[in-house]
């Protein structure tokens, strides 16, 4: 079952990531490409596509920055949020 506040709670969790499909909706939401998102943290687009294919989790500072971004997207686009499935 899915559960909405957990998936919210981990979005405000400091570096705690939603699931890699929620990080791709949000991305998409904003109209940015994992070019821009990887320019902004400082990473290669690699790494972005990675991330939001479950392949591999960002470093501790690289976590901060993408928990950070993602939150920042969630606030603004809630609906990409919504009816995803939770963290595995």
């Amino acid at each position: 079952m899915s559960d909405p506040l957990r998936r919210i709670d981990a979005l405000v969790e400091e570096d705690t990531l939603p699931a890699p499909q929620v990080r791709q909706q949000l991305r998409l939401a904003a109209g940015l490409t994992q070019a821009e998102v990887a320019d902004a943290i400082g990473v290669k687009r690699l790494a972005v596509a990675r991330w939001e294919a479950g392949l591999t989790q960002p470093h501790r500072g690289n976590r901060l920055k993408y928990a950070h971004l993602l939150r920042k997207l969630a606030a603004k686009h809630p609906a990409a949020v919504e009816g995803a499935p939770d963290e595995g």
